[in-house]
């Protein structure tokens, strides 16, 4: 139903905070409902570094999903910024999802979150991802211990990776979210830049192909992003930053095999996400120490 100036009368939209601790499936939780993929997904901590927004429209309805880093105990400027950005996005929001991991126990790093969450006016949402994980039983146990990280204006066990449950969790969100105005083109899957998805698909793969030191010490900046004439190729030029020349070596790999791996994997990304061919070029630079410096933090784009 629409009123005489075309506007949907009843309509519902607002922004909505995934939260939780690092690995709880945040990001893959976004990219099931952008139902294509925008936020990159590891298994190693601290993988998402950008505030990354999903638009989901509806019917009567807009959702702006906002993935947020993993609130923890920062060691460096780095991941201070990380749990600022966490703050920041709490504050904007009309909804809260607070994730945790139903596979795993839910300990001190559930609660330093609930601690975080219990001031908060904004409604919020206990959800208990990864059921496909758990037996029903165990599911039953920590559906109990959950109620006891605070009051929650619903709790939903829903399975991110299979969608299992994720319609309820849809629904009850836009039952929470105030009548608003269509903040997106219907057409619009993100807020985010492509330069910015294209920086992060390349570091994606540099965290999975590489060992345990050089992961967190992995940077990318995009420094140049432009279709050509034609309009069938996009050229980019990006670096990978890293902290040690031992991280540079093993990023190169011998005779260049590992870079050009991760070219290869980071390219297919984002050929389907621009649905066009792309031309990569990728550079591995030092820069020491980066994460404990708030100038180069700034620099490769972490900003709140």
């Amino acid at each position: 139903m629409k009123n005489e100036n075309g506007k949907k009368e009843n309509f519902k939209s607002g922004f909505v905070a995934i939260v939780g601790r690092p690995n709880t499936g945040k990001s893959t939780l976004l990219n099931f409902l952008a139902k294509r993929k925008i936020a990159i997904i590891s298994d190693k901590p601290q993988t998402t570094r950008h505030r990354i927004s999903a638009v989901l429209n509806f019917e009567n309805a807009q959702v702006v999903l906002v993935d947020t880093p993993g609130l923890h105990k920062p060691k460096d400027a780095l991941g201070v910024h990380l749990n600022r950005a966490v703050r920041n996005a709490l504050r904007d929001v009309d909804a809260v999802i607070f994730m945790v991991d139903a596979s795993q126990v839910i300990g001190s790093g559930d609660l330093f979150i609930a601690k975080e969450l219990a001031n908060l006016a904004t409604p919020k949402i206990l959800v208990l991802n990864k059921i496909d994980k758990v037996k029903p039983h165990d599911l039953e146990v920590q559906l109990e211990v959950a109620k006891q990280l605070g009051d929650f204006d619903d709790i939903i066990p829903i399975s991110a990776s299979t969608g299992d449950n994720v319609d309820k969790l849809i629904e009850k969100i836009i039952e929470l979210l105030p009548k608003g105005p269509q903040y997106y083109p219907g057409d619009m899957f993100t807020d985010q830049p492509e330069r910015v998805i294209a920086a992060e698909f390349i570091r994606e793969q540099a965290i999975q192909m590489t060992r345990e030191e050089v992961p967190h010490s992995v940077a990318v900046e995009v420094q140049e992003m432009k279709p050509r004439k034609d309009g069938e190729i996009v050229d980019i030029f990006a670096t990978l930053f890293v902290e040690r020349e031992s991280q540079k070596g093993i990023l190169i790999g011998k005779e260049g095999r590992m870079l050009k791996d991760i070219g290869s994997k980071a390219r297919a990304e984002m050929e389907q996400l621009l649905g066009s061919k792309v031309y990569l070029d990728l550079r591995v630079r030092v820069k020491k120490d980066w994460r404990k410096e708030e100038r180069y933090v700034k620099q490769f784009g972490y900003t709140e």
